[in-house]
């Protein structure tokens, strides 16, 4: 959330520093109730020494509410290697590049008559598609300026309740324990996407000057030993940045999938192939290293995952397993951790 651009030393450093102050700096409802007077805090599910500030304030990433489109044939600055979140409902197809979500998080738009909510926390690379229905009626969402697990915590403008991006639960608030539906989406390239929805639509920005659209403020986190701000236990037998290709409580390490092309398992395709890069690495997003693009599917259809990174996974799936090219890895309890 702070833009960072320095060497990867440097930014390990920074990383380091951070954390350590957000360890001793402690929060809580005491500090966030003038901002958020409509927050029922009386009611939540996790542990407040696990919310943190991540920089910004309220709206302080402004969320993207009006969003406008243009077809394929219109779009000119978008690379052929560049992610998008690529959304298809009812035919209707629409990309949202991660060069603007980098600087937005959250598109609300309507999608073939459904309300949807389009993230991304580029703190743990996780792209997730949400239907905006709740209890028959429609939830709008923006940013809180906060993390959990250096993932972004939203909350919805109707009751002002804090929701993880990570699972779409709602963690704090009125509707604490509810959860939001998450809909089937890619994290592909441009290229891709304009191979299979040639009728598709794109996200444009309602003013291209406003913001660095195109830039990575994030330089090197690819390449960071630490995620930022995460102030939790990093995975054991696994580096914590590697990506990850997850759903539910089973994730598949990225080089497997990468080295295989294609894994079956319980039901599932997993398949890989070239011509995506990553948004996290260069300075430019167009200049960053391969990831290639991930599509997951059951019977022929696609199914909600998330390429994430290892030490994400694990914070919000503690008992999950992830494949690995040395086989499956799972975490010991903190418990015998502590008892080493």
């Amino acid at each position: 959330m702070i833009i960072l651009r320095h060497s990867v030393v440097a930014l390990a450093l920074i990383f380091s520093l951070l954390a350590a102050a957000a360890a001793w700096t402690a929060e809580g409802p005491s500090q966030w109730q003038r901002e958020w007077p409509r927050t029922d805090f009386s009611q939540t599910r996790v542990d407040w020494a696990e919310i943190q500030s991540g920089g910004p304030p309220k709206d302080g990433i402004p969320s993207i509410d009006r969003p406008r489109f243009a077809p394929l044939a219109e779009v000119t600055d978008l690379k052929s290697e560049e992610p998008v979140i690529s959304l298809v409902i009812a035919g209707e197809a629409r990309a949202y590049p991660l060069r603007i979500l980098m600087w937005h998080e959250i598109v609300n738009d309507v999608v073939a008559g459904i309300p949807v909510a389009v993230t991304y926390c580029p703190l743990c690379n996780t792209s997730i598609v949400f239907d905006r229905r709740l209890d028959g009626r429609i939830l709008d969402f923006g940013t809180t300026g906060k993390l959990r697990h250096s993932d972004l915590v939203m909350y919805d403008r109707q009751t002002e309740s804090w929701w993880q991006q990570f699972g779409g639960d709602a963690i704090v608030g009125e509707l604490t324990g509810r959860s939001l539906e998450m809909l089937p989406s890619r994290l592909e390239s441009f290229a891709s996407f304009r191979e299979r929805a040639p009728a598709g639509r794109v996200l444009i920005p309602d003013r291209p000057g406003s913001r660095a659209y195109g830039t990575n403020p994030y330089v090197g986190y690819d390449r960071a030993t630490r995620p930022f701000l995460f102030t939790g236990r990093l995975p054991e037998g696994v580096a914590a940045m590697m990506r990850v290709v997850a759903v539910g409580e089973r994730a598949w390490a990225l080089p497997l999938v990468r080295e295989r092309e294609l894994i079956e398992a319980d039901g599932l395709r997993i398949h890989w192939r070239p011509g995506q890069v990553s948004a996290l690495d260069t300075a430019d997003i167009t200049q960053g290293a391969e990831v290639g693009n991930v599509v997951v599917q059951r019977q022929g259809e696609d199914v909600p995952y998330v390429v994430t990174f290892a030490f994400a996974f694990f914070a919000f799936h503690p008992d999950g397993v992830l494949h690995t090219e040395e086989g499956p890895i799972r975490q010991r309890p903190a418990s015998e951790q502590r008892g080493r």
